[in-house]
């Protein structure tokens, strides 16, 4: 190999690594489906039929905004699927899914019904955590019905999730991420729901009755007396294994009325 063949290599790589860098920088979007997966739960179903409603609307759930030129697409309708249905396979002996509101209110043979949604998905790259992680946080509501789709109470559960970014892909550890906060929010209803008035009821093989002034639909975010399932943060590292200690919860953001109130 002659000297100018050898002394145009680093250049010629230096120039493959640059277009290389150039192209995922031009790319216009980013786009991800996270399929979590959780350890089977150790917990022992409750020997009463029970149904959970998953609507049109969270089945195509999907989380879409454009920062700095980049479009990210997070389609998480499939997920929440899957995730419902190792929930609640596991809480419950007996569970038939429903995808029709109507259908839902017309059953007689049912114990309680579950409308599992997601009322919010947030993330933050690593250049926003300041670190070499991504971080992504998950608003769950857990609306619980009686026979004929009557409101008895509704939970809500905020899931956390990091993931270490140590690749030159956006979407692995945003993907990562999503998985992990997934997994939180399950591990903590898994966990809390027996123990709360309605899994108790149900244990003992009560029936559930709805308050005697009910919410509407619109009004179920307001309810002072929707109970909350505290979650922790679940990490997951780049082998898609969680971490043995729980990474600290994303800050606050910080509002005016949070602000006012310091003051």
């Amino acid at each position: 190999m002659s000297p100018l063949v050898r002394s145009m290599r680093p250049a010629m790589a230096a120039g493959i690594s640059a277009a290389a860098l150039l192209l995922l920088a031009g790319c216009g979007s980013v786009e991800i489906a996270p399929d979590p997966i959780i350890p089977k739960p150790l917990v022992r179903p409750l020997p009463v039929k029970a149904a959970v409603l998953l609507t049109g609307d969270q089945r195509a759930f999907r989380h879409t905004e454009t920062r700095s030129g980049v479009e990210w697409q997070v389609r998480l309708g499939e997920g929440h699927q899957h995730l419902a249905k190792e929930v609640f396979g596991a809480l419950f002996t007996d569970v038939r899914y429903i995808d029709d509101a109507e259908a839902a209110r017309t059953a007689t043979d049912l114990a309680v019904i579950f409308e599992p949604r997601m009322e919010q998905y947030s993330f933050a790259t690593a250049k926003e955590t300041g670190g070499d992680y991504y971080a992504v946080t998950i608003r769950y509501r857990i609306n619980v019905y009686a026979q004929g789709l009557k409101l008895v109470d509704s939970y809500t559960i905020t899931g956390y999730g990091n993931s270490r970014d140590q690749t030159m892909s956006s979407s692995k550890p945003l993907e990562g991420a999503t998985r992990a906060a997934m997994r939180d929010a399950a591990a903590k209803f898994l966990v809390q729901f027996p123990q709360q008035p309605i899994g108790q009821q149900l244990a003992r093989g009560e029936a559930l009755v709805a308050p005697a002034v009910t919410l509407a639909d619109g009004d179920v975010n307001k309810s002072d007396a929707a109970r909350v399932i505290e979650a922790v943060p679940v990490i997951e590292s780049s082998t898609a294994k969680p971490a043995t200690a729980p990474a600290p919860a994303p800050p606050p953001v910080e509002t005016p009325l949070r602000a006012a109130r310091r003051s």
